[in-house]
């Protein structure tokens, strides 16, 4: 199948990106590692009037460790799951990556392409929360900083205006940090059926697959701290959880599911997984 017509502008910097955007609005996406949009442009899914090619402007793909950890928008995923910086400065992202897709798809994502496409079910969002981290937009106004817990509003919908480009993610180096990553999926590399990433000292539970963002569960966080067993963790994360169901799983059985890996990545944490 093939993707209705377009126009196709390739930018060489953030500011002629952003322009572009501004001056197309809604009509307009941004084209990073493709893995996202353009199974959505084939099926119809996605028309933009506009494609901004963003993957020659400079500087956007790099991993620099300071202070904290910061990836640039345009760091494949690849890339990523192969640093030893980012595997010892930030271990429960780089856990998140080997889950995401396959060697192939990730050769080609960009952590800031998949951020910014917001699919429910993506391990870069969920650890992006779990993490606290946060994401740098820049548009014709200038750069500002947008918190994880404020990023993802709705399945594939995030608060970037029309006109911001996602240029950098940033964590705090939590490299000692204990932690555990959970998923289910019917195939390696398939979108999970439920998923959970799970940090210590202070306790996240964030949930994935199971809403139309990814989730954290302030209850379970809680009984964590107060020592509570996995399986309490577990079935607190889940008490009211309201999962959708698909062609993939109910939603009795992704709530059963979530249990499962919210219960075996609070056990990796306990363990001194990180």
């Amino acid at each position: 199948m093939k993707p209705p017509p377009f126009d196709y502008a390739v930018a060489g910097s953030v500011g002629e990106a952003v322009a572009t955007l501004a001056e197309a609005g809604d009509e307009a996406k941004v084209l990073a590692g493709g893995q996202s949009l353009l199974p959505l442009l084939n099926m119809r899914l996605a028309r933009p009037a506009l494609l901004v090619d963003v993957n020659r402007i400079p500087d956007l793909d790099r991993i620099q460790v300071d202070g904290a950890v910061r990836i640039g928008a345009l760091v494949r995923q690849a890339d990523a799951l192969g640093s030893s910086a980012l595997a010892a400065e930030s271990p429960a992202l780089h856990e998140a990556l080997r889950h995401v897709g396959h060697a192939t798809t990730r050769g080609r994502g960009t952590i800031g392409g998949s951020i910014a496409h917001a699919d429910p079910a993506a391990e870069i969002s969920a650890a992006l929360l779990a993490l606290d981290g946060a994401v740098t937009a820049t548009s014709p106004r200038g750069e500002r900083t947008i918190a994880a817990g404020d990023l993802f509003l709705g399945p594939f919908t995030t608060a970037l205006a029309p006109d911001e480009l996602l240029t950098s993610v940033t964590l705090a180096r939590t490299g000692g940090r204990r932690f555990g990553f959970a998923e289910l999926a019917r195939r390696e590399g398939d979108f999970a059926l439920a998923g959970a990433c799970v940090l210590l000292d202070p306790a996240r539970v964030v949930l994935f697959g199971v809403a139309g963002t990814p989730l954290r569960a302030p209850d379970a966080e809680a009984a964590i701290e107060s020592g509570a067993s996995p399986a309490e963790a577990a079935e607190l994360a889940t008490r009211d959880l309201e999962p959708v169901s698909d062609v993939h799983a109910d939603a009795a059985y992704r709530r059963r599911v979530a249990a499962v890996v919210v219960r075996r990545a609070v056990e990796q944490a306990g363990a001194g997984r990180g």
